[in-house]
């Protein structure tokens, strides 16, 4: 990868899914990235990335011939309304309803959405409410 700079979180540094239709994924993550605000961060004719989240073809030499099984990832979002906006691009770009977006009893102002995305992988838009975060995310560069 030629990025110099790459940006994480705390306790994940990075997700793989290996999927069977990439161009299918690429469409989905690209919608949902760009509904939250997330640019892709690299891509080629058998992978894409954008922060923690690697997605590659079954043919990929980082995928080992193996697709991955079916995962929940949760995208935080900065407020109702891109929990929203991920929710309709996500469906629009081929995803499928998992749970409308609405609060969820997990805890106080807690407001997601659910898709299920091409490969049956439980993907979440989420906003925790009024918090407040110690930054947006870490920024490492080399």
């Amino acid at each position: 990868m030629e990025t110099q700079e790459i940006y994480r979180g705390r306790l994940i540094d990075h997700i793989q899914l290996v999927v069977r239709d990439l161009e299918a994924s690429r469409t989905f993550y690209t919608a949902v990235f760009e509904a939250l605000g997330i640019p892709l961060a690299g891509e080629g004719p058998d992978y894409f990335w954008a922060d923690e989240l690697f997605v590659s073809s079954r043919e990929s030499s980082a995928a080992q011939g193996v697709l991955t099984g079916r995962h929940h990832l949760a995208f935080q979002a900065r407020d109702e309304k891109m929990v929203n906006a991920f929710y309709h691009a996500a469906l629009k770009a081929g995803g499928r309803d998992n749970g409308r977006p609405g609060e969820r009893p997990y805890h106080p102002g807690y407001f997601g959405a659910f898709v299920l995305d091409p490969d049956g992988n439980n993907i979440e838009a989420v906003y925790h409410g009024k918090a407040k975060q110690s930054a947006p995310y870490v920024r490492i560069t080399f």
